[in-house]
């Protein structure tokens, strides 16, 4: 067992407070800037434009992942309280929207930028497995996205919701997951040099999402309403992304096997 006392602020300079969430947020976006360097300058590509793409992942990200939540989790309050959306640092993000923005800032960009989306994609993919880490982790840093309570000795105890009893370090466990894909992620595209383009977005997308399926059970249903279904809302979300991750898997290995043929 163990007790989660952390306080959630990393340190304050007058009326400023820098969170450990925003710490680990911003150190993965750094994280993933250094490991796109060194992807960019291997295939010789201009790391000005790198620069670019970062500042669009990053406003993709934060606009996709808070209207997800607000429009998606908590509809009701922030439908008849529009102003509240824009209110970020209350917190308030989610993950499917953060993906989905991370893509559609990725298109914007390439419309002025002339990049194949797959190989992109693929550079791109590996740091973002590990940024989804880091920010589970300030999630449990911040004593959100809770787990369920585990009956049992087993757990965590949230001292700061004023709680006594265990629950399941769900955002550990997504860290975790998420950390085992990066890794695997990492590896690929490092040591598999004929891989098919597209390869590591589908098995980013299958992965991380079907980790997140298996572990929504053990944690807190995060919408303000229920499906009434065998999945709760964060397991429905993830099955479209799942779907397309298998899609994207078969038509760069079919792609690459066609390449190869005509060779």
């Amino acid at each position: 067992m163990f007790i989660n006392n952390l306080d959630p602020v990393a340190f304050s300079a007058g009326p400023l407070s820098i969170r450990w969430y925003g710490l680990f947020f911003s150190f993965g976006f750094i994280l993933g800037y250094i490991i796109m360097q060194l992807f960019f300058k291997q295939k010789n590509y201009k790391t000005e434009d790198l620069d670019k793409l970062l500042l669009y992942i990053f406003v993709g990200t934060v606009i996709g992942a808070r209207l997800a939540h607000c429009l998606i989790y908590e509809p009701d309050f922030y439908l008849a309280h529009p102003v509240e959306i824009l209110k970020i640092w209350q917190g308030g993000l989610a993950s499917h929207g953060g993906s989905l923005g991370v893509v559609i800032a990725v298109l914007i960009f390439l419309r002025k930028n002339k990049y194949r989306f797959l190989e992109l994609g693929d550079m791109l993919c590996v740091p973002i497995a590990l940024v989804c880490s880091l920010i589970r982790v300030g999630n449990f840093f911040n004593s959100e996205i809770l787990g369920i309570p585990t009956n049992t000795d087993f757990g965590v105890i949230f001292v700061r919701l004023g709680e006594s009893f265990p629950r399941h370090p769900a955002q550990l466990y997504e860290a975790v997951a998420y950390f085992a894909v990066f890794l695997i992620l990492m590896a690929i595209y490092v040591f598999v040099k004929n891989r098919p383009q597209g390869l590591i977005v589908g098995l980013l997308l299958t992965l991380t999402f079907t980790a997140r399926m298996a572990i929504e059970p053990f944690k807190v249903e995060q919408a303000d309403y229920s499906t009434n279904a065998i999945f709760n809302v964060g397991q429905l979300l993830s099955i479209p992304f799942i779907l397309v991750g298998i899609a994207v898997i078969i038509y760069s290995v079919r792609k690459n096997s066609k390449l190869k043929k005509g060779m």
